[in-house]
């Protein structure tokens, strides 16, 4: 029984650090798998486990980026301040203005009246169609924000404000803030980064809070399980995050689109079969 709780708590940490950086929705991946795939801990211990697991993810991101986001350098036993990190800093925290709020407010409301399947299958489909029809509209323009350091106080706000939108299950934080950049004008690299880099504030936020609510009481069993999913969402980030820099390169995100099209129909028809 020990052994094959490890394998799931591997398995979600995939799914976790999967979805999470690639624009599917780590919700709704989420939703089939522990309704298919179920730990066998106790209610509070797996909802914890499903949101400080991202702390892995977002681990990941400082390890591939440490030498843009780490604002000091060492030069001749000297500590030097890059400025340009510190305004990359300054606007990651101006955009997460946003979020914060919405988390904040609108929580708990989301939480209880919007977590089911047609909320999520309707997100999954509706962000879905937005990325095709938003490629598709790019294709008449060139992006206007071609590096991180364009990228100004008041987009980044903007893109603040999309990631806002992430609050409603189903959405895909990454998914909404890379759409939001690119209908503000970035290239999908500025729109994918930027979008890492805000994740790491507001996920070891809410990884927190979730860890202050269920309480540092765990058992040494809850401790493994909860070490494994995180370094298992931290190799899969790194794999992942990787991919889709390079993917982008060359390709749109339609197909991306497309995948949360036919996501969002195979939940709603698991659980309408299913009755759940």
């Amino acid at each position: 029984m020990g052994f094959l709780e490890i394998l799931k708590a591997i398995f979600l940490g995939i799914v976790e650090g999967v979805t999470e950086w690639l624009p599917i929705s780590s919700t709704g991946h989420m939703i089939l798998v522990d309704d298919i795939i179920k730990l066998n801990m106790s209610d509070p211990f797996i909802e914890m486990f499903l949101y400080v697991i991202q702390l892995g993810a977002i681990l990941a991101v400082v390890y591939i980026y440490w030498h843009k986001l780490v604002p000091f350098s060492f030069k001749d036993k000297k500590i030097m301040i890059r400025k340009n990190t510190v305004i990359l800093w300054s606007k990651i925290a101006v955009a997460c203005i946003p979020g914060i709020l919405a988390y904040l407010l609108l929580d708990s409301l989301f939480d209880t009246y919007f977590m089911n399947s047609i909320t999520v299958s309707a997100m999954l489909i509706l962000y879905g169609i937005l990325f095709i029809v938003i490629e598709n509209y790019n294709k008449k323009r060139q992006p206007e924000v071609l590096k991180l350091s364009q990228l100004t106080y008041k987009k980044a706000l903007q893109i603040g404000a999309f990631q806002a939108l992430s609050i409603v299950p189903g959405t895909s934080r990454s998914g909404v803030t890379i759409l939001g950049g690119m209908i503000l004008g970035t290239s999908r690299t500025v729109a994918a980064e930027f979008t890492f880099f805000m994740a790491v504030p507001v996920m070891f936020g809410i990884s927190f809070l979730k860890l202050i609510k269920f309480g540092f009481a765990f058992t040494g069993w809850e401790v493994v399980i909860l070490l494994v999913g995180m370094i298992s969402a931290f190799i899969t980030s790194i794999l992942a995050i990787k991919f889709l820099m390079t993917y982008i390169k060359k390709h749109d995100f339609k197909i991306f689109g497309w995948y949360r099209i036919v996501l969002g129909v195979i939940v709603l028809l698991y659980f309408f079969i299913t009755g759940n």
